[in-house]
């Protein structure tokens, strides 16, 4: 078989990742090709654009790199319709991804896509999309099952990727492994893995660890980062700020090792929030995006007359206001610092959150791999003929 798998950000490129090692691990015989990144690379898919491209949040900051995009798109459908691959998997980036998977569908080739939109909090209208563009739908989360299965989108639950991988918590191990002092306090920089997140978001985490060390003056900093441009533009903020004082320690990678050692962290909203969760790390949620962006999206947002936005996977999946949350103007130096503080020093709220922490991740937690492969077994090419798998198996 051939494989066209695009993954837009380095979430979505673990979740190729796994797919390709899942599929892989079942039997099934395939070339992949598509819009990977390392881990998919190293998983054996083969890059015929840059990932970190499409890397880009929010729809101001997208506009300089629209063009690019479209472009880079707009050669993938070329690909695809003359290549005519047994199979397209589109992986989370969803408004690079949907575009393709309908222009794809329509001409006959398969289309499957690996995370749902996050229709349960915003543009629920994204559904009908989903209709048009893909065959199926693998969900990570289980309050989306309901709602692919009132659409009439086939689709199956396969639970978390990373909660099928991530171990389960041992702060010793994990300092042990990053050769941490055993009774420091340790607390976890995460201001994004974009570029323009680090453009937005550096100053207020430098700002943010100046503060709290003036409190906590035993306290380190762990800052994982994840490319050479993101550390360039933290390793900038701490030169504005005159921060080398600072106990920091930069790491490159070893996100997963700094969540599990840490005491608690600050993070920038998105998928390291569900890391944090899963490896039972207390932390906030910070996020600033240009004003408009953040006015379309309270528009698009499932909100009630006068609620506040809610942003972190940890509040959806409790479906209450687990980990604070500081947006906008709330995203200041001094509150962040506060209530790090908190967290440092109250063991009940602490505890309060790695108990939910638990519970969420037992949800989550499924033989994930296997699931993928037995929704992709449909999917198989016989002589010529594709069956496609046309039920919902929640």
């Amino acid at each position: 078989m051939n494989i066209c798998v695009v993954a837009g950000e380095s979430s979505g490129d673990l979740l190729g990742a796994m797919l390709i090692d899942a599929l892989k691990s079942s039997g099934i015989n395939a070339q992949f090709y598509g819009i990977a990144g390392p881990k998919m690379q190293a998983a054996g898919a083969t890059s015929l654009f840059p990932m970190d491209t499409l890397s880009v949040r929010g729809y101001v900051e997208a506009l300089s790199a629209l063009p690019r995009i479209l472009r880079i798109r707009k050669k993938l459908v070329r690909h695809c319709l003359n290549d005519r691959p047994d199979l397209f998997i589109g992986i989370d980036a969803p408004d690079f991804n949907l575009g393709i998977e309908q222009r794809l569908k329509a001409a006959g080739i398969p289309t499957v896509h690996f995370v749902s939109p996050s229709v349960w909090a915003w543009r629920a209208n994204r559904l009908n999309k989903m209709a048009k563009a893909v065959d199926h739908t693998l969900l990570i989360f289980p309050m989306e099952a309901p709602l692919y299965a009132t659409a009439a989108i086939p689709a199956t639950y396969v639970g978390h990727p990373f909660a099928h991988h991530l171990p389960i918590r041992n702060e010793k191990a994990a300092r042990e492994r990053l050769k941490l002092d055993a009774q420091q306090k340790q607390v976890v920089l995460m201001p994004g893995s974009r570029v323009s997140e680090l453009n937005a978001l550096a100053d207020l985490f430098v700002l943010t660890a100046k503060q709290l060390y003036a409190k906590q003056p035993t306290v380190q900093f762990l800052v994982p980062l994840v490319t050479r441009e993101t550390l360039a533009l933290f390793e900038a903020a701490m030169s504005r700020h005159d921060a080398w004082g600072l106990p920091v320690r930069i790491l490159y990678g070893h996100a997963h090792d700094a969540l599990e050692a840490a005491d608690c962290a600050l993070i920038a909203s998105g998928t390291a929030s569900l890391e944090a969760l899963l490896l039972g790390c207390p932390h906030l949620i910070t996020y600033k995006v240009p004003t408009l962006t953040a006015w379309i999206m309270r528009r698009k947002a499932k909100l009630k007359r006068g609620q506040k936005p809610r942003i972190g996977l940890p509040n959806f999946l409790a479906n209450r206001d687990l980990v604070p949350e500081f947006l906008q103007k709330d995203a200041e130096p001094h509150r962040l610092a506060d209530a790090l503080t908190t967290l440092l020093n109250d063991p009940v709220a602490a505890a309060a959150q790695r108990t939910a922490f638990a519970e969420i991740r037992e949800q989550l937690t499924r033989d994930t791999p296997r699931l993928i492969a037995d929704a992709l077994q449909s999917f198989t090419h016989h002589g010529g003929q594709t069956t496609v798998f046309t039920h919902s198996n929640p």
